[in-house]
């Protein structure tokens, strides 16, 4: 893989043939299942050349199409970015505080089990995709919010801090290694645990919250970046 990739742009021109537009999008979606599987079961650490040969293409075809791997990643998660984010938004209108903070942080570690890429890409910091820093920004805002109504309603304990849930989310990813149903059932039972020890009524003292944010559970996007060594 060339040190510097190719930024030609992602569509053929329109002056193209039928047949090699119609090659270029058979490609691209190739492209995009092969990435789909690829970060679903290895992360977003893959390198690019292995979901190049996943997709049958060539190194040069997937830069021509994706000319980084946030290109590739926005655009393979983009949907269910959404997704994710209706969960808080749901959550903000439950009526039922406890209930609303409890299934969101449910959710949030069963999206986690099922798609290790997916919940790393929403969790990653994409400076220059501003959809998703978007999303994000406000994802965050809303599950503070769910926490505030929570613990207002006495249900949840006061000294609850934004960062037990990264503290949570970095746990579960351990879990979410293991396979299939080890998993599955590994991450319900912590959770389950955590939840209870979440309620106000179990409050106890605790050691001082660290200082975590979203990206800490798997860091920036820059450090997902690589040089010539990414074409293995």
């Amino acid at each position: 893989m060339p040190a510097q990739p190719s930024r030609i742009d992602a569509e053929p021109l329109e002056s193209e043939p039928a047949a090699l537009r119609a090659d270029a999008r058979q490609n691209r979606d190739r492209i995009l299942d092969a990435a789909r599987e690829a970060f679903a079961t290895r992360g977003l650490d893959v390198p690019m050349a292995a979901i190049a040969r996943r997709a049958g293409v060539g190194v040069a075809t997937l830069y021509r199409r994706f000319p980084s791997r946030e290109s590739l990643v926005t655009e393979v998660f983009s949907d269910q970015m959404q997704t994710c984010a209706s969960v808080v938004d749901d959550a903000l209108l439950d009526p039922d505080p406890w209930h609303a903070f409890r299934v969101t942080i449910e959710k949030v570690c069963e999206m986690q089990v099922a798609d290790q890429g997916f919940t790393a890409a929403f969790l990653t910091a994409f400076p220059d995709a501003i959809d998703y820093e978007r999303v994000r920004e406000c994802a965050e805002l809303g599950l503070a919010e769910v926490v505030r109504r929570a613990k207002e309603a006495g249900r949840l304990r006061a000294d609850f801090d934004l960062a037990d849930v990264i503290l949570l989310l970095k746990a579960n990813q351990g879990i979410a290694a293991e396979p299939g149903e080890v998993a599955r059932a590994g991450s319900r039972r912590l959770v389950a645990y955590l939840l209870e020890s979440f309620r106000a009524e179990h409050a106890g003292p605790l050691p001082p919250a660290p200082p975590l944010k979203l990206d800490h559970v798997y860091g920036p996007a820059g450090a997902m970046r690589r040089g010539p060594s990414d074409a293995r």
